[in-house]
């Protein structure tokens, strides 16, 4: 089965209606399955978090596979200044993941959007 990761653009209240209907599910006894939302609360803070140089990144490091950031700089044939300052924004979003040896990876195999007026 697809890992699938939602990115949502949408006010900040989105992510806590999800909060407080997660909630109300384990308080009333019932299984949560667990959601795997990104949200950004604009347009412009998408373009900002997931710039073309950093959907590279998340394409190439999907397609060929775990690897350090300079080993991901010589793949990509980039500065590895920019790589890292890339793989940490992209980090910090949840985008991409370290694993147990250090290297990083993406744990998804679908991004998904949605971008709400």
């Amino acid at each position: 089965m697809a890992k699938i990761l939602e990115l949502r653009v949408g006010p900040p209240g989105d992510a806590l209606d999800r909060f407080e209907a997660a909630w109300n599910r384990v308080a009333e006894g019932r299984k949560v399955s667990p959601l795997r939302v990104l949200s950004l609360g604009d347009l412009p803070a998408l373009v900002r978090t997931l710039t073309p140089a950093r959907w590279s990144l998340l394409e190439n490091l999907r397609r060929d596979g775990t690897v350090s950031i300079y080993g991901l700089a010589k793949r990509v044939g980039r500065d590895y200044k920019n790589v890292h300052t890339d793989v940490t924004a992209l980090l910090e979003t949840g985008l991409i993941q370290k694993n147990a040896e250090g290297e990083i990876e993406v744990a998804w195999d679908v991004v998904r959007a949605e971008l709400r007026l």
